[in-house]
């Protein structure tokens, strides 16, 4: 069949689950076995969010192939397995960048460049994946990021609708919006959807189906009201409410007919609802899990969202261990030798969380000593890795003055090191160890038993190889690999092309492992992450 589109507006306010409607869309058309992919423009002029602060814009997510993006591509990815690329994530500033570089090349023959026609041609061409024709795909979703009515959001509305004339039947506009409930009224407002749906048929585009985000349950009045006054059919009109999970959400949405409704509007036949078992599994495990793991996260972005994909794969790891994950956040910038007991007491395990810059790194040194002497489980990532290291160094190798170049450029061990290709670079947006790079496991190891069973039956001659996500600038400095090894800290993972230590681990505690890598970016509902999971045993 012909590739189908659909594009996911928001209006009223931000942040109302824009990117788990769209993870949901897809998780629905795949049940029904359609191949899908999802894509979000974000109208920032930043190339990427690499170079943004957590607390502008939460995680920075990384696909396999180097792309820093934006978070809701880790949701498109955990809901839908499929692995995303840099093509599925633009900026407006990357839509500039390229018309800029066409036209310093002349490639518009001495034509004023607009943002009519240009940048909405350019934009169009990224929404089409006209550099990917040999995908096959039945569907591409796309999410807009924004709210209507965003001036920097223009020139995407007007792509869509040329688009929405340019394919017909063949693209569906699906827009979120908010129903806020009065307090001191005790009534549901429809009026904030229907001015969003005003403005959006200002721009010339009707949408064909509504999710309106509520806290509270709608009647079917309420629906038929939004209906009437907004042009839609009224079984176009969905509710999303507040559900206990975010993987409740596409399951609430097959049964009020979502995906149905996109079909019928496309002119497919809509056939047997699928039963999504396995999902279905899923949940009941979630729903299931009585039990609860403390589990405390040392970082300094106090902020959810800054380390989304973390939680998120602690959270799955824990049901399908059948238990409830419960994170605390432990700021690092407040931590210290007197009150590190006191602020860990009662976690089961920590993780160390990643980041950049000096601030608050001293507390991940003192987490890291104190959960190693006291052998609480713990997981430290990319930095926090590098902090298990420098602690090792200071308390166990007796380099009181250990460090990594990037917090103290003239410590004299200088346990973690720019990395050699990195020693050139000025630039600082895209420019670090980014995407996937293959790993070799040490056999016999925690790792590699987490990642293939212990009893693995040896086949002659097979690879113990993995590949995981990178997002880092520094690397353990190899000269004193000899070093920690003696003393007990095992360098467990390898990559083979350039000889880099990826993991270490100390053998004879419980479970303290830090990788160089990011494993929270190939965790999947459907598939949580080994390390993760072992990681959530070994806490209980």
């Amino acid at each position: 069949m012909e590739t189908k589109y659909i594009f996911v507006t928001g209006g009223v306010v931000s942040s109302l689950g824009k990117g788990i409607i769209s993870a949901s869309i897809g998780k629905l058309l795949q049940a029904r076995g359609y191949k899908v992919t999802i894509q979000k423009f974000d109208p920032y002029i930043n190339i990427d969010p690499g170079t943004l602060n957590p607390y502008e814009h939460g995680e920075c997510y990384v696909t396999a192939d180097g792309m820093e993006t934006d978070l809701d591509l880790g949701h498109y990815e955990r809901f839908t397995g499929i692995q995303t690329t840099r093509n599925n994530s633009i900026t407006t500033g990357r839509i500039y960048k390229t018309v800029i570089d066409r036209e310093r090349r002349g490639d518009y023959l001495g034509k004023t460049i607009q943002v009519v026609p240009h940048i909405t041609d350019e934009i169009k061409r990224r929404m089409l994946r006209e550099e990917e024709k040999d995908e096959q795909l039945d569907f591409v979703i796309t999410e807009v990021g924004g709210t209507i009515g965003d001036i920097e959001s223009a020139p995407f509305m007007e792509a869509i609708r040329q688009l929405r004339w340019q394919l017909g039947r063949n693209a569906v506009n699906v827009h979120l919006t908010y129903v806020p409930y009065l307090k001191a009224a005790d009534e549901l407002k429809t009026k904030p959807t229907q001015h969003s749906v005003k403005e959006l048929q200002s721009m010339g585009i009707q949408p064909d189906i509504l999710v309106l985000r509520t806290e509270r349950h709608l009647d079917d009045g309420m629906r038929m009201k939004v209906a009437s006054f907004c042009n839609v059919d009224l079984e176009c009109v969905v509710q999303s409410e507040d559900m206990p999970s975010i993987y409740e959400v596409p399951v609430n949405m097959q049964r009020q007919g979502l995906d149905a409704a996109i079909m019928r509007k496309i002119g497919i036949p809509v056939g047997e609802t699928p039963a999504m078992k396995p999902w279905h599994d899923f949940l009941d495990k979630q729903r299931n899990a009585k039990r609860e793991v403390h589990i405390g996260l040392v970082g300094k972005y106090d902020l959810q969202d800054a380390y989304k994909s973390i939680r998120e794969s602690l959270n799955l790891a824990g049901i399908y261990n059948d238990v409830k994950a419960k994170l605390h956040f432990v700021n690092s910038e407040t931590l210290t030798a007197q009150n590190v007991a006191e602020k860990l007491d009662g976690l089961a395990g920590i993780v160390i969380c990643p980041g950049f810059g000096t601030r608050g790194i001293e507390g991940k040194i003192i987490a890291a000593e104190y959960t190693r002497t006291h052998d609480i489980p713990t997981f430290g990532i990319c930095l926090g890795m590098q902090m298990m290291v420098i602690e090792f160094a200071r308390n166990v190798l007796g380099y009181k003055d250990a460090n990594s170049r990037e917090m103290d450029g003239q410590t004299p061990h200088n346990v973690i090191d720019i990395m050699e290709e990195q020693k050139s670079i000025t630039q600082m947006g895209g420019t670090m160890r980014l995407g996937a790079y293959e790993c070799e496991l040490k056999e016999g190891s925690k790792v590699y038993g987490a990642y293939f069973g212990d009893e693995r039956a040896k086949v002659k001659g097979e690879k113990n190889t993995i590949s995981e996500r990178h997002r880092h600038r520094y690397e353990f400095n190899n000269q004193y690999q000899e070093e920690y090894e003696q003393k007990g800290m095992k360098c467990v993972g390898i990559n083979p092309a350039a000889s880099l230590v990826e993991i270490v681990e100390i053998p004879e505690k419980r479970w303290y492992i830090g990788t160089q890598f990011h494993p929270e970016y190939s965790s999947s509902v459907l598939n949580p992450h080994p390390l993760f999971m072992s990681f959530v045993k070994a806490c209980l």
